[in-house]
């Protein structure tokens, strides 16, 4: 995925980071790289499986108001650790735990944003927390510099991604074909296109909710690109193609051939094997476009077909 730079990279570690899902400078699939020492920290995937997040009534997250970023190193603080909680709580109702995935988002977007925040921000987090924040801190940063702002937004359309429970039979089904574990293809659908809301092709012209060229889904994809299924289930299979499940960080550089994007999505992916419950608060991250005028929010219904290529 060298060439795709164009989606990916523009949202950028959404703080996450996206580049992530939006990552204005996407990367596609090249053929598989030479083994490489291992980045990620994450458990190998033979690990004990987490149990299934529960089904839960699908949430409008959409029409949820957007969060407000905080301005300042202890109100930044309290946001990340109320947003960590609720997800874990495994209490909080669908509605609260979007909203707890819109502020987790939000927050470790503005901590990459404030590099010097971040030693005061750690002090304040409760030892339970910590390492899950400056992880998910650290793949934020590390997508972020992967994405320079751009001075004109998108050529995308923003649409509702499939509802959480749908894409996790997806994910799982996938992984079971597959022998990839299903937090890394739900990571990798969130860095890609935000789960799916992203719609667009990338500068390299790459295509579809997982990101291929036309030439990468020739080799490792059936049925349509554009299929929230297909593509799952085509990125397992190169995946497997390229190491995984026995060298995950080889087949993730193969995907993209950026260190900083093993990381990322080894980082979520980890999360979500550690508490599934987590996978619902990444279903709702939004599209942020790093502008040079600022972060945009790309809502539901944008349409930026029309701008000037």
């Amino acid at each position: 995925m060298t060439a795709r730079a164009a989606l990916a990279l523009a949202l950028a570690v959404t703080v996450t980071l996206v580049v992530g899902g939006c990552r204005g400078t996407s990367q596609e699939q090249q053929p598989a790289a030479a083994p490489r020492p291992s980045t990620s920290t994450a458990a190998p995937t033979t690990s004990a499986p987490t149990a299934a997040p529960a089904e839960d009534p699908p949430v409008d997250v959409e029409a949820l108001p957007p969060p407000a970023a905080a301005t300042d190193p202890a109100a930044l603080a309290a946001q990340v650790v109320q947003a960590e909680t609720v997800l874990r709580s495994g209490t909080a109702d669908p509605v609260a735990t979007a909203r707890a995935g819109m502020q987790q988002q939000l927050a470790y977007r503005t901590l990459a944003s404030h590099p010097e925040w971040q030693e005061q921000v750690f002090a304040a987090v409760p030892p339970g927390l910590r390492e899950a924040v400056v992880s998910q801190t650290d793949a934020a940063a590390g997508l972020f510099r992967l994405a320079r702002p751009q001075p004109r937004l998108p050529q995308w359309r923003i649409v509702r991604p499939p509802p959480a429970d749908e894409l996790l039979g997806h994910y799982r089904a996938a992984a079971r074909e597959f022998g990839v574990g299903w937090e890394y293809l739900a990571a990798i659908h969130l860095v890609e296109t935000r789960m799916g809301r992203i719609r667009g092709t990338s500068s390299a012209g790459a295509q579809g909710p997982m990101q291929f060229l036309p030439s990468t889904w020739e080799a490792y994809g059936e049925g349509d690109i554009e299929s929230p299924r297909d593509a799952i289930r085509a990125a397992a299979r190169y995946l497997r193609a390229h190491g995984a499940p026995a060298d995950v960080d080889r087949a993730l550089y193969a995907y993209n051939h950026s260190d900083a994007y093993v990381r990322a999505i080894s980082t979520y992916a980890a999360q979500m094997r550690a508490d599934a419950r987590l996978y619902r608060g990444y279903h709702a991250w939004q599209v942020y476009y790093r502008h040079v005028d600022g972060d945009r929010l790309l809502p539901v219904g944008w349409d930026g077909t029309a701008q000037p290529g």
